[in-house]
């Protein structure tokens, strides 16, 4: 474990909603200047604890701290905080209202403008300054919404399915966001179901499942903790790998055109793979031992993929729906 006192602590949270229990002893880490990975399906646990964090709900049991502080007695500059659902004011001008924001933080009216036009400069986005919320597309509500939880350079961003509406272009550039944040020594905490991008950006993880956490640490660390051996491959021809079926211990999991990912049984060694495929005259124009994805880890400790609905629904605050 990290050490707590410079360190976002969850601390053994626990929340019930009647009879449903949404948190259940949930306990990580995150260090300073770390983007973290808050993985987890629908109804996991996610945004109650960021809201947590926020001081917007209490827990029945545990805490959050951030530095030795606990969050409720931090300033609420400490935090950016980027929902799942829309928060802007519909009939308000874009920049009228991310100065607003800002504002709500300290920043003075002029420092404020000058920060909201250079981050919609660098999302491709000045466009937008005039133009109502109500007149913009779902990914670019998104970006201004993230622009709103940045401006007043907090230390700890918690965001909520920031990439959701996103274009691969657009997915680009805030993935280069997120780690000028990190270099500027503050943390990101995420939540995604792009099990892709979270593997790019991620030095550190929590999988949560039904509000307890089943895995979680360094990148590295909980890949080996499946135990699974793998190799990709790519062979022109017959990209099913007919040849495979001659090999014992060996099955195609990922199959693709470009390259298929197979995984070892336990005993099985890579180069059995290699020397079958060469033996069956396949060009090989690929092959590499490899760790098992983001996505199948989750799918190992979870058991269903990341974006499939469970028993808990998402909550929804009071206000939320007027603000949506």
């Amino acid at each position: 474990m990290l050490a707590g006192q410079m360190s976002l602590v969850v601390d053994h949270l626990t929340k019930r909603f009647g009879t449903v229990t949404a948190l259940d002893d949930l306990a990580f880490e995150v260090a300073p200047g770390q983007v973290f990975g808050f993985l987890g399906a629908n109804g996991a646990g996610k945004t109650t604890t960021m809201r947590i964090a926020l001081g917007v709900l209490e827990p029945d049991a545990g805490r959050v701290t951030w530095r030795g502080t606990e969050s409720h007695r931090l300033p609420r500059s400490t935090w950016g905080y980027l929902p799942e659902e829309r928060g802007l004011y519909p009939r308000m001008r874009v920049l009228d209202q991310l100065v607003f924001f800002a504002g709500l933080h300290g920043l003075p009216v002029d420092r404020a403008r000058r920060e909201a036009q250079a981050w919609l400069r660098r999302f491709r986005a000045e466009d937008l300054a005039e133009r109502r919320a109500e007149q913009l597309s779902k990914g670019n509500q998104q970006k201004v919404q993230f622009i709103a939880a940045v401006l007043h350079d907090p230390q700890v961003l918690l965001m909520d399915e920031p990439f959701t509406g996103l274009d691969p272009v657009n997915v680009m550039l805030l993935r280069e966001a997120f780690l000028e944040l990190r270099d500027r020594g503050r943390t990101v905490v995420f939540s995604t179901h792009q099990m892709e991008v979270a593997e790019a950006l991620c030095e550190s993880v929590a999988i949560v499942d039904r509000g307890r956490m089943v895995v979680g640490g360094p990148l590295r660390e909980v890949r080996r903790a499946t135990g699974r051996r793998m190799v990709r491959i790519a062979v022109e021809g017959d990209h099913r790998l007919p040849w495979l079926a001659g090999v014992s211990g060996a099955r195609v999991i990922q199959p693709g055109v470009d390259r298929s990912t197979v995984e070892l049984d336990v005993g099985v060694e890579p180069d059995v793979v290699l020397a079958a495929a060469v033996g069956a005259g396949a060009r090989v124009r690929h092959f590499e031992v490899a760790d098992p994805s983001l996505e199948q880890i989750f799918i190992d400790f979870v058991g269903r993929p990341a974006d499939e609905e469970t028993h808990l629904a998402p909550m929804t605050l009071p206000g939320e729906e007027d603000a949506a």
